[in-house]
Order: C-alpha cells, then structure tokens, then sequence
C-alpha cells in the first residue's frame, strides 16, 4: 500500500468514525441532539425561516443522521468515494455555519445545567471537512 492510498484511508476512517459515532445521538433523540436543532429552530424563525424551523426541530436530526450515514456507506466503495466525500463536505459545511453564524455557537450547551462541550463538536466537524476535501483532491484522477 502506498502513503497516499494509507493517508486516503485514513481520511476515510475519520469521517466515518465521526459520522457514524453520532448516529446514536441523532437517532436517539438525545438532549444534545434536541438542544442544537432547537437552537438553530428557534434562530430560523428570527431570519424569516419559521416556516420550516419546526420541521427542522423534529425531523433535522434525523435527516443529517440519514445523510451522513449514506455518505459513510459512499466513502466506503471505491467506485462511489467522490460522491460521498463531496456529500460529507456539504453535510459538514451546513453544521459548520450553523456553529459559526447562528446562536448554536462554537462551545455549545450540551445540557440543560448549561454545560458545553468546550467547542469539541465544532473541531471535529471542521476536520472532517478538511479530511473530506482532501479527499476529493486525492481522488481527482479516479473519476
């Protein structure tokens, strides 16, 4: 095996582990999974969006859980690997810009005692973004 395809494997590993280690939180209905899409529900109605802010609130958990679980199985086959990492970039970009530009924040509450996770979701996701993108540079000449 070859650094690169070592390195591109690497790259994959963390999305997926990222990706699929939340699942439980999304698909669970977790408090930390409700605090954040109500966070980002309750912001949506002050920027002229409550008309889809409650079906963000209910169902927006599972939605990104569903999505990054198909981009997991996407990154996994050679043959579909562009496609997932570019899905994993969008998927990402949007949790990225509801930490930076909504009330969500970078250090976000995680309970209802106000406890926050020292912003250790934000920096995760902004790897994977990068590992993503690097992945679609690695992957350029297999299209």
């Amino acid at each position: 095996m070859t650094a690169k395809k070592g390195f591109l494997y690497l790259l994959i590993a963390y999305v997926i582990f990222v990706f699929v280690q939340s699942l439980f939180f999304k698909f669970t209905g977790s408090e930390e999974t409700d605090i954040i899409f109500s966070t980002i529900a309750a912001w949506m109605t002050t920027v002229g969006l409550g008309f889809i802010a409650p079906a963000f609130e209910s169902v927006g958990g599972y939605a990104v859980g569903f999505t990054e679980l198909i981009a997991s199985v996407l990154l996994i086959i050679a043959a579909t690997r562009r496609i997932g990492a570019l899905l994993g970039l969008l998927v990402i970009s949007g949790a990225i810009f509801f930490h930076l530009f909504t009330p969500l924040g970078v250090n976000r509450v995680v309970d209802a005692a106000g406890n926050t996770d020292g912003g250790a979701l934000f920096f995760m996701a902004c790897g994977v973004w990068v590992a993503c993108a690097l992945i679609l540079y690695l992957t350029r000449e297999d299209s």
